[in-house]
């Protein structure tokens, strides 16, 4: 009885059959396919007919791990801002589509940025988009000659960091404007603490009262990031017999938190007072706050991120960018006329 024959599968040519063939190095005949200069035009004649005959086709897996290519983006997040929850969703989304996936690293009550960015580094990650980063701008510039980075939120003046960023001074400017154009003039405004995203929105709440000649009014209490801060501002308010009649906040925590101080000592929003938050976080939409904000318009925010990060990766650019969304009120159910009105 013969033996069965068994025919090997074929094999797919590889870019060291093409050299072979052609007489060429795999260094001549890999600048060749990809096109870039060097190579002879009759060295480059022949490995392109050499490639179309063995009907070679370059594995782009083996082509990403040569060139170390993650396809990772690292997303920089305070893990208890629903803001940057939601900027998370939306860059998802978007770089998915570019044919990236993304490595959170999260900022904690016990875990700083620079622990956060260090995890980053850490995973192969081809280029940063930090949400709302504190550090000074030499590290952030420091940290752009090792790869890409995209500062979200806040400006950078540095020639490497890419911006992308909200016009944080019209968008509290625009709160500012819909409670004067209501009736309000004693309009206190709840701080969001050292940094300078905090220090481009109380600009914008200065600028506003003076341009609208009231100065005289103007009132900036402390505060941070959270829902105590806000909390603990209305309380002094209350303390002092509540004079002004519309409350502007850092962002929506910090509004909500003067929302619940209000409501558990009696005083009815808006009627009595008004208050408005910024961020237009999902805690912001909830039927129960219903809360009058400034939108960022994060998803364009992140589709700017993305596009940063994808022209300097794939793209080869080199330049500075930096990408303004101008910011957006959503009136909802928080603001009103003055009782005096």
């Amino acid at each position: 009885m013969g033996e069965l024959s068994v025919e090997e599968p074929s094999r797919r040519p590889r870019l060291q059959d093409v050299a072979d063939e052609a007489g060429v190095s795999t260094a001549s005949a890999s600048l060749v396919l990809r096109g870039a200069a060097g190579p002879s035009e009759a060295t480059r004649e022949r490995v392109l007919s050499v490639a179309a005959r063995l009907g070679y086709r370059p594995d782009r897996a083996a082509s990403l791990l040569a060139r170390r290519r993650s396809r990772l983006i690292g997303v920089l997040m305070d893990v208890r801002s629903t803001f940057h929850a939601q900027m998370v969703e939306d860059v998802h989304e978007v770089a998915a589509e570019r044919g990236y996936d993304l490595v959170l690293s999260t900022i904690t009550r016990t875990r700083d940025e620079g622990r956060a960015v260090e995890t980053l580094l850490d995973s192969r990650c081809e280029a940063l988009v930090l949400l709302g980063p504190e550090a000074p701008a030499n590290r952030l510039s420091a940290l752009d000659r090792q790869l890409p980075v995209v500062a979200v939120g806040r400006s950078v003046p540095s020639a490497g960091v890419d911006v992308v960023r909200a016009a944080d001074d019209e968008g509290v400017a625009l709160a500012v404007d819909h409670l004067v154009a209501l009736g309000h003039r004693r309009i206190t405004y709840v701080d969001g603490g050292p940094g300078i995203i905090s220090a481009g929105r109380r600009r914008g709440y200065q600028r506003a009262m003076r341009r609208h000649r009231l100065g005289g009014q103007v009132h900036v209490m402390a505060g941070d990031h959270g829902e105590e801060s806000g909390a603990r501002a209305a309380r002094e308010l209350l303390a002092s017999g509540l004079p002004s009649t519309a409350v502007v906040a850092y962002n929506d925590h910090s509004a909500v938190g003067v929302l619940d101080t209000l409501s558990r000592s009696g005083v009815v929003v808006p009627e009595a007072v008004s208050v408005i938050g910024y961020d237009d976080s999902p805690l912001s939409r909830l039927a129960h706050v219903d809360l009058t904000t400034v939108s960022q318009n994060s998803h364009e925010l992140m589709q700017h991120a993305v596009a940063a990060v994808v022209e300097r990766l794939d793209g080869g650019r080199t330049g500075h960018r930096e990408v303004v969304v101008p910011p957006r009120l959503v009136v909802r159910g928080t603001t009103g006329p003055p009782p005096d009105r």
